[in-house]
């Protein structure tokens, strides 16, 4: 490996010093050039052991250079880098036959290592010929470093049917991210078939997954199709998997373990020719702890963990987010509106509960609702604290203790259920709710010193370093 010749083109002078610097410390040779033709008649003539190449160059993509040079010297490793930062440039790296994708600024720690694993790694099939070009309808949007580790690993996914679990708070865009990954993937001329477990009665599910046969249960006049059935061929993504009741998991751990289902009433098994991909907000360990969720079936469904970050951690996103939710409000019909500095300053600043879903629903209401056309700071205060004073609090309310502040929230919440009882984990979902405020608010008094946050708290250190991971909050050192 040391000794190795390095192909090095990106017309950015500093990026190229950079790169020669790092990899001859390491003993490897580097031949560097701004263009994409001198480095096409290098790979002719047989020179390099591996390319590292930018996309953007003067004379030609270098996306467009990677299935060329895979076609001639299919052995040659190449590693593509970019400062577009999107996921359809990820993917594209990867469907056309490159190593590694890695979007600029990166870290050259990294890079050395990825060089060393593409000079290892055994020979790679040829790319396809007929790799996707347009990028009408991307549906992920940010360049942040989050975004851009799940865009590399979707971008791997592509061409495989592992399975996938996607985590995530509410409207983190998780149903978008399994959307992509059949869209681009493999399967991508079958179905896309999604079922919400959330949103179906909790007796119904096994007949929605599997189908019935007719008379299987009272009700079942006719002989019905289930979305695994739907999905033949193409990808079926099961939402809020954590919402699933116990003996659907079991069906469902079977259909992953024997590849192959039977209806509801039915005795004859159909094959399952699925891709699986699925998602929660929910903590799948907490629920197996509880006993509602199988352990096995959650080794089974994830085989690839994909977690979604909280918009408040890619706030650098929020920009390129509310400029594309701006454009399709335009294209339906709404008035053109942008943002001033002062308005994005606020935006990025709030915590974003609903995420992106929430960013969304707000660009529209402000692309609908408001005359001016550029959005100040003082709409997106208003907007973002509801479009109105905060309610008056009843004095009985303002003076009560946090037991009968308690016992008031848990009374609205039994009765917000129409049988009275919420879903099973009550006592650990509330424990979350008082715990998460708790915690943040002790972080936030003591400027994210966790040492004294402890302290304020009563805790040990390392139990408060555990709850933080565990509720993922957010540490801000050095701000109250």
């Amino acid at each position: 490996m040391a000794g190795a010749v390095i192909l090095v083109a990106d017309d950015d002078r500093s990026i190229r010093m950079v790169l020669t610097q790092a990899l001859a410390r390491r003993g490897f040779e580097v031949r560097t050039t701004a263009n994409a033709a001198t480095l096409w008649r290098w790979v002719q003539e047989g020179e390099g052991d591996l390319v590292i190449t930018d996309v953007v160059m003067p004379d030609e993509n270098g996306l467009e250079l990677v299935p060329r040079i895979r076609r001639l010297r299919p052995e040659l490793r190449i590693i593509v880098m970019s400062a577009q930062n999107t996921l359809l440039t990820a993917v594209k790296a990867a469907e056309r036959g490159a190593f590694e994708y890695l979007p600029k600024p990166f870290d050259l720690g990294e890079l050395v290592a990825v060089v060393r694993r593409a000079l290892a790694a055994p020979a790679a099939p040829r790319p396809p010929e007929d790799a996707k070009e347009s990028d009408e309808g991307l549906p992920l949007i940010g360049r942040s470093p989050a975004m851009q580790e799940i865009y590399r690993v979707m971008a791997r996914l592509m061409g495989t049917d592992l399975t996938v679990m996607i985590t995530g708070e509410s409207g983190t865009g998780k149903e978008l991210v399994a959307r992509a990954m059949h869209d681009y993937g493999k399967r991508a001329s079958g179905p896309f078939v999604a079922i919400n477990m959330a949103a179906i009665p909790r007796d119904l599910i096994e007949s929605e997954l599997f189908g019935h046969e007719k008379g299987a249960f009272t009700g079942a006049m006719a002989k019905a199709t289930g979305r695994f059935e739907q999905a033949q061929g193409g990808t079926l993504f099961l939402d809020e998997i954590g919402d699933m009741p116990m003996e659907a998991q079991t069906r469902l751990l079977r259909v992953l373990q024997e590849g192959e289902f039977t209806t509801v009433g039915g005795r004859v098994p159909i094959r399952a020719d699925v891709r699986i991909i699925a998602a929660t907000h929910r903590d799948l360990t907490m629920l197996i702890r509880q006993g509602l969720f199988r352990e096995d079936l959650f080794y089974r469904l994830n085989v690839v963990p994909i977690r979604l970050p909280p918009l408040r951690e890619r706030t650098e996103d929020i920009a390129a987010l509310v400029t594309h939710f701006f454009g399709q409000a335009a294209k339906e019909g709404l008035p053109s509106k942008i943002i001033d500095a002062a308005a994005m300053d606020r935006l990025k600043a709030y915590r974003w509960p609903g995420n992106v879903r929430e960013l969304e629903n707000l660009v529209r209401r402000l692309a609908a609702l408001y005359s001016q056309e550029v959005i100040g700071a003082d709409v997106i205060r208003t907007e973002l604290s509801g479009g109105a004073a905060p309610p008056s609090v009843p004095e009985e309310q303002r003076n009560e203790g946090l037991g009968a502040a308690v016992e008031r929230h848990l009374r609205d919440y039994f009765a917000a259920h129409q049988d009275g009882l919420p879903a099973p984990g009550l006592y650990d979902r509330i424990l979350q709710e008082v715990e998460r405020p708790l915690i943040t608010l002790s972080l936030s008094a003591t400027r994210g010193n966790q040492i004294r946050a402890a302290q304020l708290l009563g805790v040990n250190r390392n139990t408060l370093r555990k709850k933080i991971r565990e509720l993922d909050i957010r540490v801000v050192r050095g701000l109250k």
